[in-house]
C-alpha cells in the first residue's frame, strides 16, 4: 500500500540560503549555481549537534524537496557535489528525522531526474539504503522512509541502462538490494511515496 506524504513546507525566515525557485535555479549561470551549491553543501555538512542546527538542516531538506520535483534542477542536483553530501548525511546523521528527509530528497531527485551522469555514486547510495533497511528491518516506520528512495534509484538505473543499451560499472546494484526489496514487499510494507 502506498501512502502519499503531505506536502512539505519550509520556513523562509530560518533558511540560511536564498530561496530560489526551481525555475530560477534551472536558469542560473554556472558561477551562481556553484555558489548556491557550495552554501547548501556546507550547511548540510555542518557538524554542529545543537537542536537549532538539526532544525536548520531539516528546513534546508524541506526546501530541497520542493525544488527537486523540477526535472532540470533534479538532474543538476543529482549530478552535483550535493549527492555525495546527501549520502554522507544518510550515513552519519545522528538524528533519524534528518536521515528520513535525506532519503526523501534522494528519492525525489531519482524520480524527477531526466538523466543520470556516469560519475554519480548511485551504487553507494543503494548499498547504504540497503544496509540501513536491513539493520532496521523490524522498524516499519524507518523502512517506509527508506524504501521509496531505494526503489526510485533502482528504477532510474534500469531506465538509464535501457536507454544506453548496456550496463555501466558505476551503477552496479548489489543482489542484497533486490533481496531486501523483495522481502519487504512480501511482508507487505506500507510505503510512503515521494
Amino acid at each position: 500500500q502506498i501512502m502519499k506524504q503531505v506536502p512539505v513546507r519550509f520556513d523562509l525566515k530560518t533558511l540560511h540560503i536564498p530561496t530560489y525557485s526551481a525555475e530560477k535555479l534551472s536558469s542560473m549561470k554556472d558561477m551562481d549555481w556553484n555558489d548556491f551549491l557550495q552554501r547548501v553543501c556546507s550547511l548540510l555538512d555542518s557538524t554542529e549537534k545543537s537542536t537549532g542546527a538539526a532544525r536548520s538542516k531539516l528546513n534546508l531538506l524541506y526546501y530541497l524537496s520542493t525544488v527537486a520535483v523540477h526535472k532540470e534542477v533534479a538532474s543538476k542536483l543529482l549530478s552535483s557535489q550535493l549527492f555525495p553530501v546527501l549520502i554522507q548525511q544518510l550515513r552519519a546523521a545522528a538524528n533519524w528525522d534528518i536521515r528520513a528527509k535525506v532519503a526523501r530528497v534522494i528519492g525525489l531527485l531519482a524520480l524527477h531526474a531526466s538523466e543520470l551522469g556516469e560519475n554519480v555514486p548511485v551504487s553507494e547510495a543503494i548499498i547504504l539504503l540497503t544496509e540501513l533497511i536491513r539493520e532496521n528491518f523490524r522498524n516499519s516506520k524507518l523502512k517506509q522512509c527508506l524504501l521509496p528512495a531505494l526503489g526510485e534509484l533502482l528504477y532510474l538505473i534500469a531506465s538509464e541502462e535501457e536507454k544506453r543499451k548496456h550496463p555501466r560499472e558505476c551503477w552496479v546494484v548489489p543482489l542484497a538490494a533486490y533481496t531486501v526489496l523483495m522481502r519487504c514487499l512480501r511482508e507487505g510494507v506500507r510505503l510512503f511515496h515521494c
